[in-house]
């Protein structure tokens, strides 16, 4: 004989119970079937809900006329499906049930309180109810059945609403029961009866148990959970993205999941079909073609080690501590007495090596009964300073590493907390078992979303991802977003998941949970957006939705933006930007930003502030790292100075090659950011400090391609319409160098400590006479490269070009373990 149990979402409707009906009459001709059932959905919340609103004294009847609706609706549907459905006899059966709630409610609301016999009572109406449809759905189709009343067979004892079952004491009373095997045995789930008659449940959700407990007191070939996904997953599938089925568990590693929070299974369940080793296989109503997961002594030849990761939340911890526990025999018994006599489950214990502190987790509802207790118990000792004041911390929760098979391998530890580290999370406390069958961390609840994917990812996929931010979406953002769409297919191949979940500009914040469809309409969706950029708003939407890897990419030039990086990486974000501002703000500011991102385990990546696509800055810093020292650098820095002065060696003016570089997006948004030298100066700046050299940007001698006569204020166009003023004396200046076989080039240059932006004459023995068209060239000249030069040469100006670099640094946001 099979036991089949089958959930409230497996009962939310008529068809679902004709589903039922058919997955149970199969099951029946093959070896036979009992059928636990569950109240349809919602019917029970429905029911807590009523004895809420009776003890607080408010009107109830609108949600019992709602109750009547679903319940009557459910019988009204089914008689128009099944002929010869007796409906007359349920519909006067839920009257008759409904009729004894109201006047229960009445009396709670007189009492202003429900106690808990009448409570148990009240909850256990919706399993009353389902048998029932159920035994004449049966009868309808001339199935024999027979029902079972739990309050006569199954034997219980604890609390009225939390009951704990006597197997021995029910297994005894189960010998009494009669049925012929043509019959569908039928009971309704979470009842029992304690020793004095009472009806009494097995806490909420507490069917499982039922079906565990039916399973081993008819001695059945198999319990069969039925519910409304297709098994046991190694994390929770609406957390995690990518959560795999398992199809095997073993007891101990079933026990430990649904112990801390797999939501499958009720905790209670295991115990006695693991102690008459009863296979139990947890399948989906919805598809009942899925193979499910098997829990039984068998192990997975699939998943060896790791099989789940589950967490816990709405947990308190409690720290009892002082001189007074060192050596002193009893202590530790007197703290678990205390909480075991009030009939508090501790989720979770651990002591410190040295003996003076005592931590154990409780759930949060019964944690000001466990404070008041332990200050009564303990009132000497704390008086007399024996003890420190007990110290109660809420909001925790646990996430757990379990299976069988983590003993034989070695580094899970160490993976499983370096996954916590990488999702930020503070460990408050951490316990084992001797078994290594589990190991479990207490952390703060708004992290444990977030650290229990983090774990899922470093242990069961091979996908890593990077939740990217973008502000600024112009000329380089926007040239960015259509690389990292265009890339998708690529990126997903090499097992990375790259989305963009926020676009921002300096009026509107798009964020979308889902991350934003790049090929779709974006822009339109941005203008509409009322939301405006902000960090806590960032960051509220990464607690929110969970994410592990958040990036924000600045692709503006903002000061603003970039004051806000250490404020950013403190939130949680890496930063990637080719903005230099924050680079070439103060000395102290620099500082702080690196001593910053090496606290906080963020990157700040910033590639593109100097060489655009080029690897400049990299490679400058392996050449550091490995103990080399910057003697003298010189170079073009600037693709778009690099581009005008090389239309000025063609023959265009100074206006029009100015012209021509900003229609072609090489220049600043302002050119004259570049034409200033002050683009250039940033570059140098960044370069002079990143080879350790104390500077800021006032001490940097600058040659502006703009002379101090010309007046270089007014708007962008207004500057435009002036620039041609400046033409004839370039083109003099042009025409000079030519006489001697030279060229112009905008030269950044570091020599003794100093650094200097100015326009050189060079000919054609020297390596800066061929760069232009966009192009950069830097020579590094070290101990390590000399007297020939170190030298990296590309095309430094474009908005393609910086973009892909941009592109780069992100894609170094990812974990270390990745291989590109």
């Amino acid at each position: 004989m099979k036991v089949l149990k089958f959930g409230g979402s497996s009962l939310a409707d008529a068809k679902r119970y004709l589903n039922v009906q058919k997955i149970v009459a199969e099951a029946h001709q093959q070896s036979g079937a009992a059928v636990v059932l569950s109240a349809p959905k919602g019917v029970t919340n429905a029911l807590s809900l009523l004895v809420e609103q009776a003890a607080e004294g408010q009107d109830y009847l609108e949600l019992l006329a709602k109750l009547k609706m679903t319940l009557t609706g459910i019988v009204a549907d089914l008689d128009n499906s099944i002929d010869g459905f007796n409906t007359e006899y349920l519909n006067t059966f839920i009257e008759q049930k409904l009729s004894e709630l109201e006047h229960q409610l009445a009396g709670i609301k007189l009492l202003r309180c429900s106690p808990d016999p009448v409570t148990a009572q009240i909850l256990s109406l919706g399993e009353y109810v389902s048998v029932n449809i159920f035994s004449q759905m049966l009868s309808a189709v001339s199935q024999s059945n027979k029902l079972i009343e739990p309050a006569t067979y199954v034997v219980a004892e604890g609390d009225y609403l939390d009951s704990l079952a006597d197997m021995d004491a029910s297994i005894e009373e189960f010998k009494h029961l009669k049925y012929s095997d043509d019959d569908v045995l039928i009971m309704p789930g979470f009842v029992a009866h304690n020793a004095g008659g009472e009806k009494v449940t097995l806490g909420r959700n507490g069917s499982d148990y039922s079906a565990a407990i039916l399973a081993a007191c008819l001695k059945a070939d198999c319990c069969e959970i039925w519910t409304d996904v297709d098994g046991v997953y190694n994390a929770d599938p609406n957390q995690v993205e990518g959560a795999v089925l398992l199809d095997k568990l073993t007891y101990q590693e079933a026990m430990e999941l649904s112990y801390f929070g797999a939501k499958v299974l009720h905790p209670k369940t295991i115990g006695p079909i693991a102690q008459h080793h009863i296979p139990c296989l947890i399948k989906n109503t919805l598809n009942p073609v899925a193979p499910g997961t098997l829990i039984s002594n068998e192990s997975s030849e699939i998943w060896t080690s790791v099989k789940g990761i589950s967490h816990l939340e709405n947990l308190t911890m409690f720290n009892v501590a002082g001189p007074g526990l060192k050596g002193m025999v009893g202590m530790a018994s007197r703290i678990f007495k205390v909480i075991s006599n009030a009939n508090i489950s501790i989720v979770l214990i651990t002591q410190s090596s040295s003996e003076y502190s005592i931590s154990f987790c409780i759930h949060s509802k019964d944690a000001q009964r466990a404070q008041a207790l332990l200050n009564q118990e303990f009132e000497l000792e704390l008086v007399n300073q024996l003890l420190e004041p007990i110290e109660m911390r809420d909001d925790l929760a646990i996430i757990s590493l379990v299976g069988d098979g983590m003993r034989k391998h070695q580094g899970l530890a160490a993976r499983f907390f370096s996954s916590l580290s990488q999702a930020r999370v503070n460990i408050v406390a951490i316990a084992q078992g001797s078994s290594e069958r589990s190991i479990s961390a207490v952390i703060e609840s708004r992290k444990a979303k977030e650290a229990v994917k983090v774990v899922h990812q470093n242990f069961f996929s091979d996908m890593h991802t990077i939740d990217a931010f973008l502000v600024g979406c112009g000329t380089v953002g926007g040239e960015l977003l259509k690389q990292i769409a265009k890339q998708q297919e690529l990126l997903l191949k090499r097992n990375i998941r790259l989305r963009v979940y926020g676009i921002a500009n300096s009026k509107h914040l798009l964020l979308d949970a889902a991350g934003i469809d790049l090929n779709d309409d974006w822009k339109a969706r941005l203008v509409e957006s009322e939301q405006r950029f902000s960090i806590q708003g960032l960051q509220q939407f990464v607690q929110t939705n969970s994410l592990v890897n958040p990036v924000v990419i600045d692709c503006t030039t903002s000061h603003v933006i970039a004051e806000q990086y250490i404020e950013i990486m403190l939130a949680g974000f890496h930063v990637v930007t080719p903005n230099k501002k924050s680079n070439t703000s103060s000395m102290a500011f620099y500082n702080s930003l690196r001593e910053t991102a090496l606290a906080t385990n963020r990157q700040f990546l910033y590639e593109t502030t100097v060489g655009a696509g080029l690897p400049v800055i990299e490679n400058l810093q392996k050449l550091i790292y490995a103990g080399d020292k910057l003697s003298r650098f010189e170079g073009i820095l600037s693709g778009s100075l690099s581009f005008i002065f090389g239309k000025l060696e063609e023959g265009l003016s100074l206006s029009e090659a100015t012209k021509v570089a900003r229609q072609n997006g090489f220049t600043e948004p302002d050119p004259r950011d570049d034409l200033s030298g002050m683009d250039v100066a940033r570059k140098l700046l960044i370069m002079a400090r990143e080879a350790g050299i104390k500077m800021e940007l006032k001490d940097i001698e600058i040659e502006s391609v703009l002379p101090d006569y010309f007046d270089s204020t007014g708007s962008i166009d207004e500057f435009m319409q002036k620039l041609p003023q400046l033409d004839k004396a370039f083109q003099d200046k042009v025409a000079n160098a030519a006489k001697d076989g030279q060229v112009l080039r905008y030269v950044g240059q570091i020599a003794d400590g100093k650094c200097r932006v100015f326009i050189d004459k060079v000919d054609s023995s020297q390596p800066l006479y061929v760069i232009k068209d966009g192009e950069n060239a830097l020579a590094i000249y070290s101990h390590y490269y000399q007297p020939l030069p170190f030298v990296i040469r590309g095309y430094g100006a474009g908005a393609a070009v910086t973009a892909a670099g941009v592109f780069a640094d992100v894609m170094r946001t990812l974990p270390w373990k990745q291989e590109l």
